[in-house]
């Protein structure tokens, strides 16, 4: 499915869901929206904000293969941490300022719902590094590589459950 222009939804939610609070008196958004490059993988949505900035950032790999009320869901979800940091001036992450403005879009619309996580299919990525017990030679997918790893269920069975360097886990790369 194409990707929907952010600023209109944005807008319609806000008229909707904030009563116009996160746009300022000239029209002008408090926040900033945008769809990612293509590099966020592991979030559906982010609000971000700092001493220049204050932006909402969606994630075009994992929203734009779903329908749009993926897409609606996830904005506002992020535009009610943007209203309660901008607006409520709460430093807070999913506390009942949060929950309860969730609770009252909800209840207000059945077009889509906004939880607190998201149950979007995250495509797996390969691991770039499998390790292996010498020991027993079980193997375990990692990201990245990690010093001083051993295999739990050698060191209990034959270190008495303390941490052997017998056992640490070699790193290779996976077969292709």
């Amino acid at each position: 499915m194409p990707l929907a222009p952010l600023l209109p939804l944005f807008h319609r939610l806000n008229r909707e869901h904030f009563d116009g609070a996160l746009a300022s008196i000239d029209g002008a958004s408090l926040v900033g929206v945008r769809w990612s490059d293509g590099r966020m993988r592991r979030s559906a949505g982010m609000y971000r904000y700092g001493p220049n900035l204050s932006e909402i950032v969606l994630s075009r790999p994992l929203l734009e293969p779903l329908p749009l009320e993926a897409t609606l869901s996830t904005l506002c979800h992020e535009m009610i941490h943007a209203w309660v940091h901008r607006v409520m001036q709460v430093e807070e992450v999913h506390g009942p300022h949060f929950r309860a403005r969730m609770a009252a879009i909800n209840a207000a619309q059945q077009e889509f719902q906004v939880s607190v996580r998201h149950r979007f299919p995250i495509p797996a990525a390969a691991p770039k590094w499998v390790a292996r017990c010498p020991g027993c030679g079980l193997q375990a997918p990692y990201r990245r590589r990690q010093q001083g790893v051993a295999c739990r269920r050698c060191c209990d069975q034959f270190h008495g459950g303390r941490w052997s360097a017998r056992f640490q886990l070699v790193f290779e790369r996976p077969a292709a």
